[in-house]
């Protein structure tokens, strides 16, 4: 299982097959891929800067990590989060998680990315044709970690 916070590039398709390719016990992989778009609340956007503290950031990812092995029994669970500058098209974080059954795999996988959305320590700014802007959090993410609060 795995944490990473990386500015390069990743492949998604790479990810995935990572998630099942040592282990026949696997019966279901279930991944998330977020990418850049190039619009966001009606205006455009055309990249992307994400800033983060290194370390600190990790133990955030770690401790989301270890809360969603807790409550599923996953086989693998892989966080990656890409940080600086990104362009619309590009990958921004993957999460992909594997069980020997669907509903963990699934659950385990919209759990992580409603915590990455409301508790990992990344900061977002947007560049849109009337300059730079801080990305603010969203009350739907929030109320989206809230459901998970019941067990």
């Amino acid at each position: 299982m795995a944490v990473r916070v990386q500015q390069a590039p990743f492949s998604p398709g790479d990810e995935t097959e990572a998630l099942h390719a040592t282990n026949l016990g696997v019966g279901a992989v279930v991944c998330f891929t977020g990418y850049v778009r190039d619009f966001n609340d009606g205006h455009a956007v055309h990249g992307l800067h994400l800033e983060h503290y290194p370390g600190m950031t990790e133990k955030a990812l770690g401790k989301i990590e270890a809360q969603a092995r807790e409550r599923w029994p996953l086989l693998a669970l892989e966080i990656l989060h890409r940080v600086g500058d990104l362009d619309p098209g590009e990958p921004i974080v993957f999460v992909g998680a594997s069980s020997a059954h669907r509903q963990a795999a699934f659950q385990a996988c919209e759990f992580v990315m409603d915590y990455l959305k409301t508790q990992a320590p990344f900061w977002k700014k947007e560049r849109t044709p009337q300059g730079e802007q801080w990305v603010e959090g969203k009350e739907s993410d929030a109320q989206a970690k809230a459901r998970w609060a019941a067990g």
